[in-house]
């Protein structure tokens, strides 16, 4: 089964699809390893782990594809990867999705923000007018070559415009041809239960962003809420930045590491993680 066909026939379960968000090849690898259906590769983390920057629009189409095409490489599972704007007009959106659709990904997300975009949980952002959004839509779907890549239409309008207007775009998405309606930001369960309920026959999208504007809910409270899909965007980078900050300030100020060494994956289980065991086997194989 291709991979799109994969996402889509999970998307019709009623059951939550968990997508924790990955910020570069090694992370992906780890959530699929740990049994997720589904990986998510986040903009933010990507902005973070590719420039060492903030999630404010510095990343172009041609690094966020290069990133992309390398986890849906390592992994087996679909992933869904940030699009940010589509990076221009409806035009410039019939490229981004045939090169993210090339580079082997299942879903593309695309918002209706002003470029430069920022995060969906950081203040300040402005929306397109809906039209605009709906004929950048209209043109990711007419571009793919795979019916099963699916779209996600986000919409950034909650935090300036109120979660009445929000919902209005994403039913103008949905109409639009969006395989996936993605309101960011709600405030509170009763707008997450209205959003989830304005979209009965779509699935709906819950972004999990510790610390961020919205509830941070377990999967169990959001499969019964309707969500279709749950990304863990931030979590994973947080947790790795800590990690390592840890490991440094015992470093530094210790100047050994021995008593983190039981925190640490062992050499032996970080070469089976990155497939050493699997370039063995081929040495043997095509050794002369």
């Amino acid at each position: 089964m291709k991979k799109t066909t994969q996402l889509k026939k999970l998307l019709r379960d009623s059951k939550l699809l968990v997508a924790p968000g990955a910020f570069d090849v090694l992370s992906a690898k780890i959530i699929a390893a740990a049994g997720f259906q589904a990986v998510y590769m986040t903009g933010y983390g990507t902005s973070a782990s590719v420039l060492g920057k903030p999630d404010v629009g510095l990343l172009t189409m041609s690094e966020m594809v290069a990133r992309a095409a390398a986890i849906a490489e390592a992994v087996d599972v679909p992933v869904l990867a940030d699009g940010d704007t589509g990076y221009g007009n409806p035009l410039n959106v019939i490229r981004t999705v045939r090169e993210y659709e090339k580079a082997g990904v299942c879903a593309i997300q695309l918002e209706d923000q002003v470029f430069p975009k920022k995060c969906g949980h950081m203040m300040g952002r402005k929306v397109i007018p809906a039209e605009e959004m709906v004929q950048k839509i209209k043109a990711a779907t007419d571009a793919r070559h795979d019916d099963d890549f699916v779209i996600i239409a986000r919409t950034d309008a909650r935090t300036g415009h109120g979660l009445d207007e929000a919902l209005r775009r994403g039913k103008a998405y949905e109409e639009a041809g969006a395989d996936v309606i993605f309101i960011e930001s709600p405030e509170n369960e009763d707008e997450m239960r209205r959003i989830t309920a304005t979209f009965p026959n779509t699935p709906t999208l819950a972004n999990m962003l510790e610390g961020g504007r919205t509830p941070n809910l377990d999967t169990d409270a959001l499969e019964r809420l309707g969500f279709g899909i749950a990304i863990f965007c931030t979590g994973p980078v947080y947790a790795a930045a800590r990690a390592v900050r840890k490991y440094m300030d015992e470093l530094k100020t210790r100047k050994t590491t021995q008593a983190l060494v039981p925190e640490l994956i062992t050499f032996e289980e970080f070469n089976a993680l990155i497939g050493l065991n699997d370039y063995k086997k081929a040495e043997q194989k095509y050794r002369v």
